[in-house]
């Protein structure tokens, strides 16, 4: 199983926006045009519900309505990570067990957030949500968001578990693939949640990256992923070095704002977003429009 899910679990995956209308609704029209746009660019996998999707402002009924819009519309032609995390445990089981239902491939759950639990109090969290479901599930480790680190040696008692097989990691930390390996095997994958660091993780035994930058640019993205595969290492980093004004723009404020205004500069969704998160800074929608203009995106 572990080979295989280094197999398919690999290259650009991305960290979907959820879009909505001027009024705040979600806008059902707009997601399936992005995810069609993600498919054609040669992402190998899509995240719905999770941070980047706002998950956190979403009600339940509209967390699962868009993991299962997002399943019917990539109909087996792109992977489904569902987001199901919560600081609510029981919540985060219901959430698993949802996206199961409706045909998800596998679960992205986050830390929990605010309620500091200990390193055990992680594991048996993860541990419980491992057991409700089949899925294979991977363990979202973001500091920033969550305060509470979720160290390589817990990792390496939770991948024992024969469903959790992976991390996604968010610490920018480039010696943490090394320490999770060794702790957790060669076998565990491990995906990067830093845009900007993605050759370095790959370099360091990483398999791939849940992208927020790819929501603007699946395709540049994805390319970048296979010129490191084919080994053109020197290729890969020239890409590199052109996706990075974008990378740095976009997380120049709290995502996903500056990437929702990026996107509705080319014309893709609304830059809509709800309370607490606002419409970024006339300065900061100066640069990410001057990033666009370097990739040749806006005239």
């Amino acid at each position: 199983m572990a080979q295989n899910i280094n197999e398919r679990y690999r290259g650009s995956l991305t960290a979907l926006i959820t879009p909505m209308k001027k009024d705040g609704a979600l806008d059902e029209q707009a997601a399936t045009r992005l995810i069609e746009r993600q498919i054609k660019g040669g992402t190998t996998g899509l995240i719905p519900s999770g941070t980047t999707g706002e998950s956190p402002t979403l009600s339940h009924e509209e967390h699962g309505r868009v993991v299962e819009h997002c399943v019917e519309v990539a109909a087996g032609r792109a992977l489904v990570m569902a987001g199901a995390g919560s600081n609510s445990t029981h919540e985060a089981v219901g959430m698993a067990r949802h996206a199961h239902k409706v045909g998800a491939d596998a679960l992205l759950v986050v830390v929990p957030y605010y309620n500091k639990p200990t390193q055990e109090g992680l594991y048996r969290h993860f541990m419980t949500v491992a057991d409700a479901t089949p899925l294979p599930l991977w363990l979202y480790c973001i500091p920033g968001r969550s305060v509470v680190d979720l160290t390589p040696e817990t990792l390496g008692r939770l991948a024992r578990h024969p469903n959790i097989v992976g991390t996604k990691d968010a610490t920018a930390n480039l010696a943490r693939p090394l320490a999770v390996r060794r702790e957790a095997g060669a076998d565990f994958n491990q995906l990067s949640g830093e845009d900007g660091t993605i050759l370095s993780f790959l370099a360091a035994g990483g398999h791939g990256c849940i992208s927020v930058t790819s929501n603007v640019v699946p395709d540049l993205c994805s390319q970048l992923h296979r010129l490191w595969q084919e080994g053109k290492v020197q290729e890969a980093i020239a890409l590199q070095d052109r996706l990075m004004p974008l990378h740095d723009a976009l997380f120049a404020e709290t995502s996903p704002a500056p990437a929702k205004y990026a996107m509705s500069r080319l014309g893709l969704c609304e830059s809509t977003l709800r309370l607490p998160m606002v419409e970024i800074t006339e300065a900061t929608k100066k640069r990410v429009d001057a990033a666009l203009h370097s990739l040749g995106l806006l005239d």
